[in-house]
């Protein structure tokens, strides 16, 4: 009977057939749409081409020179404190943290966690954490999160000199577009504040699906951002597409997505599995898992994951510390979790999203999700800007903990790898 019902489980290839004719059909609104954005910016290989070029570390800092001049001299610094080796080696930060042990343990080097910090806003930040990594031999985390208005970033240099500290610190980098429906598209929303109480989600409404291709497409030609977040069914499709098509584009999923239990993971790979190219690659690099998952869902996800060939290729980012206000009940803290799966589940990512809740419970201002969508001038103005800079640096010092933890276990992690590895 077992077998039976499986075997009823089995897609006729005819069903791929009609899906082909959809994507196929020259009278498609639904894919004709599509073409004609991505027409705009050229072919794939020339918008490739141009993102390239755009990615230069040479062309970041003209940009930056243009735009923010002062930051020059933070970038140049930052390049020679590389060079002078300045930052502590992982050996040197294991023996810190095990002592004389260090050199007695194997570590695990064939299930690394990625180290990730979110929100990286503002480009001082990242100066004010890499000079206080060298003071206190602390780890850079190795992947970085943004969720800043784009334009307002753009017209501050904030855009381009983060993208060339990524490159100079080695880590992997995520922007957040603005087309991501809190600007007044969704009708459903007051505000940011209202984005977790309708069970739409965020939402990218309408022609809204579109804006974000063109968006995306403007910032990979004009900056070579690569990789963006995705928040919505149907742009996670139009990324597919892009890529299926040749445009090189990369994405991870946003915890709105609501990807809480493995059928709607498999539902998600699925699509990617689709739309992969024929190399295997997919342009969903980042998969943000909901907040309420237990490490038995990662467990059965990776199964899939691995049956997929996505095993590589997929990284689960998974919250390990949330912003103490307006999001998750508090105290949320996940360390003890992720330490008991880093040796079972491959490429996974210890996203910190905000202080251990034993830290943000003592500041006068506790890192709050609806920080991220405030302009700079008005932060500023409001005299929050200290207070959101200690928040920052307290979501750092939240991935050292969890440094600290996985080494303890033996594990290992991946911190900048042109300043720790």
């Amino acid at each position: 009977m077992g077998n039976d019902l499986r075997n009823r489980l089995s897609i006729p290839v005819e069903r791929l057939e009609v899906i082909n004719s959809v994507l196929l059909d020259p009278d498609s609104r639904l894919i004709n749409d599509f073409l004609a954005v991505v027409a705009k910016y050229g072919t794939p290989e020339e918008i490739n081409e141009k993102a390239r070029a755009a990615r230069e570390l040479s062309s970041l800092l003209k940009k930056v020179e243009k735009k923010n001049p002062a930051y020059m001299q933070d970038l140049l610094w930052l390049q020679e404190q590389r060079e002078q080796k300045a930052f502590i080696s992982i050996a040197d930060y294991r023996e810190k943290v095990l002592g004389d042990k260090a050199g007695q343990i194997e570590f695990n080097e064939d299930y690394p966690v990625t180290l990730e910090v979110s929100a990286t806003q503002y480009f001082p930040w990242i100066i004010l954490a890499a000079k206080q990594a060298i003071e206190y031999g602390t780890l850079m985390p190795g992947r970085y999160i943004k969720v800043r208005k784009m334009k307002e970033q753009e017209t501050d240099g904030d855009l381009p000199a983060i993208a060339a500290a990524m490159q100079i610190i080695g880590a992997t980098y995520v922007e957040t577009l603005d087309t991501k429906g809190t600007d007044g598209s969704n009708v459903h929303l007051g505000g940011p504040e209202t984005i977790t109480g309708y069970f739409g989600g965020i939402g990218q409404p309408n022609e809204y699906a579109l804006k974000w291709v063109d968006e995306f497409l403007y910032y990979f030609t004009n900056y070579g951002v690569t990789q963006v977040l995705n928040i919505n069914p149907g742009t996670v499709l139009l990324g597919y597409l892009l890529h299926r098509i040749g445009v090189d584009i990369e994405f991870k999923i946003s915890v709105f997505m609501g990807n809480d239990n493995p059928y709607a993971a498999f539902w998600t790979l699925l699509g990617a599995k689709l739309f992969s190219r024929e190399d295997g690659s997919s342009p969903l690099i980042g998969f943000n898992w909901g907040n309420s998952i237990n490490n038995e869902t990662m467990e059965i996800t990776a199964q899939f994951r691995k049956d997929f060939n996505f095993e590589e290729v997929v990284r689960f980012e998974h919250h390990i510390t949330e912003a103490y206000k307006s999001i998750v009940r508090q105290p949320y803290n996940r360390r003890e979790e992720l330490v008991e799966i880093a040796d079972k589940v491959r490429n996974i990512s210890a996203k910190h999203e905000g202080a251990d809740p034993d830290v943000d419970s003592t500041r006068s201002h506790p890192s709050d999700i609806l920080d991220y969508f405030r302009d700079k001038a008005e932060i500023i103005a409001a005299g929050d800007w200290d207070h959101l800079t200690r928040n920052y640096l307290d979501k750092v010092e939240a991935t050292n903990r969890t440094a600290r933890a996985l080494t303890e276990k033996g594990l290992s992690f991946i911190a900048a790898v042109n300043l720790h590895h």
